[in-house]
């Protein structure tokens, strides 16, 4: 096949498309402007829909031998210091091929598809190279690549956009991206403290409501595999940067919620903005986006990463039909309104609701909350129900009927 692709963004959707593309004979070019694999120490939660999906791809064995097991997930009040629900996902067993949510952080998913299967499937991947110049023709699009120094013009069929939030390659097809900022940003610790042997009852993923302070509580293997549990917390009105990611502000956030003696040992601490926005279109003649270039949510229950493998899956398959001659471009169009319907009927509207009632001040709403977790839990066929939904299962679902 000589249709050639040119993905933009060596992060994990970025990689999935070249993988999936790739696993058709389709001749991809992945170019990254970093030097080397993204190390970022965001997105770390595949859901079973999603895992699923990596199988088909042929890397399952591979991410799961790397990842940590969450077979549950719990709902705590953290101003009473209680577990309101815990969700087991073996009761979709008979519905999710993978029940359960595989840990795996998102760097961990770009390092191994670029440098174990690009060869071996045999698709390139060039960092320290960044797409300058984005020019659409009727039949084939212009790309100016500059490397350094150097600047060449490559000429592709398509270009798939999975460069992020900020994408170059939205902003270069004046594709609107709508939505809004939190006032507050996000602060991310990461310490190899062990809460699951202190707090027997932890689950591997626990969400915290607090009208004060909400939180997430995670674990995930690691880079030395030994385990690390990272926590989100919400910055306070007027919080600097320096005063959140301060050590004294980092300890205090911890010994606040989970007090112990001595001082916490921190592997890593990050603090972001938080936006949720969506492109006004995933398509442009022949300019694709798909992942952070498309949507971008806050991180509560782990849907953006997710969406954006189910973007790259959806995408690819399309792609390659219209490669091949099976479909007329027209298709690209429905990957547009499919994935666009997921992503503002399901994942912001899902994600906006997650941190809404994480965080919910008004004691009688919050209470109404909690109440309706635990017998939301409490109840299998009610359960199940939720489980399909924060899996995104419901979302791919709905998807498909988009015509």
């Amino acid at each position: 096949m000589s249709q050639h692709v040119m993905i933009v963004g060596a992060g994990p959707v970025g990689m999935v498309c070249a993988l999936a593309l790739g696993r058709q004979g389709i001749s991809v070019t992945v170019v990254e402007r970093e030097p080397g694999p993204v190390m970022d120490q965001r997105a770390a939660s595949l859901h079973p829909p999603t895992i699923a999906m990596l199988a088909d791809l042929g890397i399952a064995d591979t991410i799961i031998s790397k990842g940590l097991i969450a077979p549950n997930f719990q709902y705590h009040d953290r101003v009473a210091g209680e577990i309101v629900a815990e969700f087991d996902l073996g009761l979709m067993k008979d519905e999710f091929r993978y029940p359960f949510v595989l840990q795996y952080e998102q760097y961990k998913l770009t390092d191994d598809v670029s440098t174990r299967y690009a060869d071996e499937i045999g698709f390139a991947v060039r960092f320290s190279t960044e797409a300058t110049d984005i020019v659409q023709k009727d039949d084939h699009v212009l790309v100016t690549l500059r490397h350094g120094d150097e600047v060449e013009t490559m000429r592709v069929d398509y270009l798939i956009g999975a460069d992020g939030g900020r994408s170059t390659v939205r902003k270069s097809q004046d594709i609107a991206f709508e939505g809004f900022t939190y006032d507050e940003c996000f602060v991310k610790i990461a310490t190899p403290f062990d809460f699951g042997a202190e707090k027997t009852d932890y689950a591997f993923r626990n969400y915290f409501s607090d009208p004060t302070e909400w939180c997430n509580l995670f674990k995930v293997r690691g880079a030395d595999g030994k385990g690390l549990w990272r926590a989100i917390f919400p910055t306070r009105l007027g919080e600097t940067e320096d005063e959140a990611l301060s050590h004294a502000g980092l300890q205090a956030r911890l010994q606040k919620f989970f007090p112990k003696e001595g001082e916490y040992d921190i592997a890593y601490s990050n603090m972001y903005a938080v936006n949720q926005r969506v492109a006004a279109t995933f398509r442009r003649g022949r300019v694709l986006l798909a992942g952070d270039s498309a949507h971008v949510n806050n991180p509560i229950g782990g849907m953006g990463m997710n969406g954006g493998i189910h973007d790259a899956v959806n995408l690819c398959g399309k792609l390659g039909a219209v490669l091949r001659g099976e479909q007329s471009d027209d298709v690209l169009d429905l990957y547009s309104r499919q994935r666009r319907h997921a992503a503002t009927t399901f994942v912001q509207a899902q994600s906006i609701q997650n941190k809404r009632l994480l965080e919910e001040r008004d004691p009688a709403v919050r209470a109404a909350h909690l109440s309706q977790l635990r017998a939301t839990a409490a109840d299998p066929e009610r359960a199940r129900a939720f489980m399909r939904r924060a899996s995104l299962q419901d979302s791919l679902t709905d998807a498909q009927s988009v015509t």
